[in-house]
């Protein structure tokens, strides 16, 4: 059953108009009273209806999401707070939970972090059901997460008396009143941020909403403008502070500084204490959870110079206690107070439990000081804060593992350090490992082991672990198990990776001519030292270019050099022999996926020209696309992800829609193709019998594959399947696409009967990392690619092709034709594209020279395409990076402002998950 609606709702939210005409709510553009605020509240609440339901609400610091958060307070409906600019996290909500509900703010689909927050428009409702389908207990108010904007199902449950016991309790030790205006510089989805909202609004104070970073001009403008007396800060926001010469800044109007989020160095607290003694306004750090609807403590601000490292007192009508732990010399911190939580929620079902706990163990380790204060000393669980966030040591190791990486985690406040069994590229690994924490990288330090440190009774030594942070960095060395990279991992024979022959120190080429190299096959003009192919946004397009660049300047090709850093490629040449030298001079390998391209193409329209008929390698082709697909395409996290899938798609489709467009105008109908064509859909709705208008079939089922992976990616269980079973998921696709080359389904929505499972194969093959793995994929091409085609020639070409790349690494060509060679695969694509109308008028009487003008027009046409790509993207980056050191008086701003702002935002605040 589901729960009556018994009472109006949290107090402050109902009673918003007796504060009158008084300002609730300051934007760069206009005020809003508390009158006017509670009139949109009632309007939107009266939107929400009676009977009671579970809401949830994509946040941001906008009006709407105010209104709509106030709304849902007022009128008792229980509201589950998700951030408005993490899809995944909010979809993983949704999924979890079943809301009746689903709020969305106008301003979630604009960018912010303009002067002022928009004041128009309303939140947009998703209707889901009339009435709720869950049991809400009549005390469920609010739902929050303890893991920051990441989407775990785990939740916080909150009630009415928590929420308002706890505003009450701040704007008493802060001394607020209905003359305080605070700058909302955290997100109300943390509960920090939505504790400055709530105290101020209980006290008749005003919301100065923004979004804007403290290192942003901006910010200080509008703090200026509308008089503000107070701002939010997270351990890091003081470094930010440091750096926009905040001690220099003169604001008679700021009252006061609080802090939460994590510990704030005691020298910092004391700097800043002294500071606030000087210039007029006091810092207030704080200590506090979701679970305790924010705050517990708060250190007074005149003992905050000489007593920096504790957290104070408990907030007004709180208590701690210290609870001995066994073996420790420290107790645990336990809290009591009426604003600790209902309990947890895990599953719907939890919705209407009433109180589950009493009091709150916070699993720190703490004493009390002679003076009364309060000191964390220690956690006793396995979690650290690193700048606000909440890293569960357990979960980073399942993410790793689920990698293929084993690893073993430990930290402190300030660095994650990650013990990794075996060889790594240490510095990538570190990077991509910050950037799906949401961690600054310097807070990230990775340490590879040959194995992890062990205790005598066999279990893990953290305390070495730890220990690994204060050794230098290891030798760079490439591997196929890289997080966040499209590392290939398929095996050379070697155990990592490298060449068993032994190694030279002196390198044939230096990282100023991988740098140059990656600059001109990329069109990118700014190549750190850090930086490896895939990371630059490489892609099977430019990979063949700089591979066989790369060949002849250093000499040998490493295995897996598209994820290894630049200044790691020339550090090691192999060793030869002066006879081995002497042959490689003569004959060096090529890797082999390059060769195929290049071998294909040319059959390809020496088939079409009639010169030669060698059905098939087009299909092999389609295996290569999925190969590469994997290797460049599946690093990163999906949002980042999807953009670089989205680059490299049109990168495929721009050119070729281009090409046609310009026959179509200029041919007089001599091709006779149609808008189908232009559209690239011939293949879906274009005539069944062989026309002119299928010249581009290869194209258009490629395109309809990518664009239907890509789409599955985007899909959160999707993404987060991939990543746990990188061979698996591929294979399981294959399945997917056997079933319509069997034909064992009445239909082909996307038109990829003949391709699909070739693609998926491809991409298992690339993902495959032992022999037996290969060799039960090379079952799977012998036993599913014949009896498809009817033509044993042509399923044999397929399966030798398919074979060649997963067991032949590289294949011996004379150096002297890797130039063309690269070249010929590099504009396989282009000419593919443009082949069509160049050889009808040579085919008949000669048609190696058709062969020979086909291949030289694909290639002029690939050399301008590129240029032309290249060009436009180094321009886009540049307006990007265009940082203008002014605001406009209408709070617009630029593109590249809006995105440093909201890049030092998101470091700064969004991995605040408690208090």
């Amino acid at each position: 059953m589901n729960f009556p609606l018994k009472f109006a709702g949290v107090s402050f939210a109902s009673d918003l108009d007796r504060h009158g005409n008084r300002p609730a709510i300051l934007t760069g553009a206009r005020s809003i009273t508390y009158a006017e605020l509670a009139g949109r509240v009632q309007d939107f609440a009266d939107r929400l209806g009676h009977a009671r339901r579970l809401v949830v609400l994509a946040a941001d610091n906008s009006v709407e999401s105010l209104v709509a958060y106030l709304a849902a307070l007022s009128s008792g409906h229980p509201l589950l707070l998700a951030p408005s600019d993490n899809p995944a996290a909010l979809a993983s909500l949704v999924e979890a939970y079943d809301p009746d509900v689903v709020i969305r703010p106008a301003s979630a689909a604009r960018a912010s972090g303009a002067l002022g927050a928009p004041v128009s428009g309303e939140p947009q409702i998703d209707e889901i059901r009339t009435h709720t389908i869950h049991e809400l207990h009549p005390d469920l108010a609010l739902l929050l997460s303890t893991s920051g904007s990441t989407g775990s199902p785990k939740l916080v449950r909150l009630s009415r008396q928590n929420i308002e016991s706890n505003a009450e309790s701040i704007a008493e030790y802060l001394g607020i009143t209905a003359d305080d205006r605070a700058m909302t510089t955290l997100p109300m989805y943390y509960c920090y941020g939505l504790s400055v909202i709530n105290s101020h609004l209980l006290r008749g104070g005003a919301l100065v909403l923004t979004s804007l970073s403290v290192v942003d001009e901006c910010f200080w403008q509008l703090f200026q403008n509308r008089q503000a007396t107070s701002f939010a800060a997270v351990p890091y926001t003081f470094e930010l502070l440091d750096r926009a010469g905040f001690a220099e800044r003169d604001l008679p109007t700021l009252r006061y500084i609080t802090q939460a989020g994590g510990k704030l160095a005691p020298e910092t607290v004391s700097r800043y204490a002294a500071l606030g003694r000087r210039r007029g306004w006091e810092l207030y750090v704080m200590y506090g959870a979701t679970e305790a609807t924010a705050r517990m403590a708060y250190l007074p601000p005149h003992l905050a110079e000489k007593n920096s490292g504790t957290i104070g007192v408990a907030v007004p009508g709180g208590s701690f206690r210290i609870d001995p732990v066994s073996g420790l010399e420290h107790g645990e911190l336990v809290y009591s107070g009426p604003n600790v939580m209902l309990g947890y929620a895990q599953i719907p079902a939890d919705l209407g439990l009433g109180r589950t706990v009493e009091e709150l163990r916070t699993g720190d380790l703490a004493r009390q000081h002679p003076n009364g204060l309060f000191e964390v000393v220690g956690r006793r669980s396995r979690f650290v804060k690193i700048v606000g966030l909440r890293i569960d040591l357990g979960q980073v190791e399942k993410l790793l593992a689920g990698m293929g990486i084993k690893a073993a985690c430990a930290g402190t406040d300030a660095k994650l350090v990650v013990a990794v069994e075996g060889q790594h590229d240490e510095r990538l690994l570190a990077k991509t490992l910050a950037s799906d924490l949401g961690l600054p990288r310097a807070a990230v330090v990775i340490r590879a082991v040959e194995e992890l440190p062990r205790l005598a009774t066999g279990k893990t030594d953290y305390p070495a672990v730890l220990a690994l942070a204060a050794q230098p960095a290891g030798p760079t060395e490439a591997t196929g198990a890289v997080v966040g990279t499209s590392a290939v991992g398929r095996g050379t024979g070697h155990g990592n990776g490298m060449p068993d022959d032994g190694t030279d120190p002196a390198a044939a080429g230096s990282p100023d001519d991988v740098k140059r190299i990656f600059a001109d096959a990329l069109e990118l003009d700014d190549i750190g030292d850090d930086d490896t192919f895939v990371s630059l946004g490489g892609d099977s397009l430019s990979y063949v270019a700089a591979s066989v660049r790369l060949e002849r300047s250093l000499g040998h090709l490493p295995a897996n050099w598209h994820v290894t850093p630049v200044k790691d490629l020339s550090r090691r040449t192999p060793k030869r022999s002066a006879f081995a030298k002497r042959f490689r001079r003569i004959v060096a390998p090529m890797e082999t996926s390059i060769a195929l391209r290049a071998v294909a193409i040319l059959t390809i329209i020496s088939t079409h020209i009639d010169l030669i008929q060698w059905p098939g390698t087009a299909h092999v082709l389609m295996a290569i696309a999925g190969y590469n697909f994997a290797r460049f395409q599946l690093g990163g996290e999906r949002l980042p992800r999807l953009r670089r899938q989205l680059r490299s798609l049109a990168r495929v489709v721009l050119p070729t829609v281009t090409f046609i467009a310009a026959v179509m105008l200029l041919s007089d109908d001599k091709f006779h193709y149609t808008t189908a064509n232009l559209f690239l859909l011939n293949t879906m709705i274009g005539p069944v019998e062989w026309t002119d208008a299928w010249h581009f079939w290869f194209i258009e089922v490629l395109v309809y594959c990518l664009v239907g992976i890509m789409a599955l990616l985007a899909i959160p269980w999707a993404h987060r399947a991939e990543k746990r079973f990188p061979l698996a998921f591929p294979v399981g696709l294959m399945g997917f696409g056997l079933l319509f080359r069997y034909n064992l389904v009445p239909f082909d929505i996307l038109h990829t009967r003949p391709v699909l499972w070739l693609f998926a194969l491809g991409w298992a093959i690339a993902r495959a990392r032992t022999w037996p793995q290969r060799l039960a994929l090379s079952l799977l091409i012998v036993l599913t690619v014949p009896g498809y085609f009817d033509n044993p020639w042509r399923e044999a070409t397929i399966v030798a092709g398919i074979l060649l790349i997963a067991w032949v690494p590289a294949i011996p060509l004379p150096t002297f034709l890797h130039r063309l060679v690269g070249v010929i695969a590099s504009a396989s694509l282009y000419i593919y594209v443009t082949h069509w109308v160049i050889f009808p008028d040579f085919k008949e009487h000669q048609p190696e020279l058709a062969v020979v003008l086909s291949v030289m027009a694909g290639i002029a046409y690939w050399t301008i395409s590129v240029r032309m790509m290249g060009g436009a993207e180094r321009l886009h980056m540049r307006l990007s990076r265009a940082v203008p050191s002014w605001c406009r008086a209408s709070g617009t701003r630029t593109s590249g402002t809006r995105a440093s702002a909201l890049k030092a935002r998101r470091r700064e605040a969004e991995s605040q998950p408690v208090g």
